[in-house]
């Protein structure tokens, strides 16, 4: 049998409310032309309090690295995943995304009684879960995982930036700037490139020999 996509699983039925641990889930890379997307899911501690969790694109590189530590001596517990550049061309970005954030949420060391998704999709979990719209802004434990994913994906296309510095990577993360789509169409696009996407297959194409 054909198994549903990962946002189409069945989940819990919805409550308005399940006593318990919570856990905020979110992604980031779901946009650049390169690099694995990753996920987070975050347990805070309400013991511990961390002030200052907001949406990690409205941070500044120096306040989201500092966060992240923060955020990681004091959660309850966190989990770092990632779908992989080949699984985005395979499943398509979406169902890689979500895959990134499943995985995220079966990497807890606790398993939460309730998760909060950003965003209006859902991975297929064994708990209940909500899709919270803007989440990365009203939710902390969600805000959290932001910053956690954010600060992670970075630093993965850092190192990329040092293995093929002609790219840039170090600026533009991956997005499609005019730069990067300079560098795509001079040097030809690398194995992070993601392939399905429309620019990084227009340069494959450019550079791969006409068959006869």
């Amino acid at each position: 049998m054909r198994s549903k996509p990962f946002w189409q699983a069945e989940q819990a039925p919805l409550v308005w409310d399940a006593p318990g641990l919570v856990a905020g889930v979110d992604e980031a890379g779901r946009g650049p032309l390169a690099g694995p997307v990753v996920a987070a899911a975050v347990i805070l501690n309400d013991k511990m309090p961390i002030q200052g969790l907001a949406d990690s694109k409205k941070l500044t590189a120096l306040r989201r690295e500092r966060l992240y530590d923060e955020i990681l001596a004091k959660a309850l517990c966190c989990s770092i995943a990632q779908a992989s550049v080949q699984e985005i061309d395979e499943i398509n970005i979406l169902q890689a995304t979500l895959l990134a954030m499943r995985r995220a949420v079966q990497g807890l060391r606790l398993k939460p009684n309730k998760v909060l998704v950003d965003g209006n999709r859902l991975p297929s979990l064994d708990v209940l879960a909500e899709a919270v719209v803007g989440g990365d802004a009203l939710v902390p434990a969600i805000s959290a995982a932001s910053i956690l994913a954010k600060v992670t994906r970075d630093r993965l296309l850092l190192t990329l930036h040092e293995q093929h510095p002609a790219y840039g990577f170090d600026r533009h993360k991956g997005y499609g700037t005019a730069e990067h789509l300079r560098a795509l169409s001079t040097l030809g696009p690398l194995p992070a490139h993601r392939k399905s996407f429309a620019p990084v297959a227009l340069a494959w194409r450019s550079v791969r020999p006409t068959p006869p």
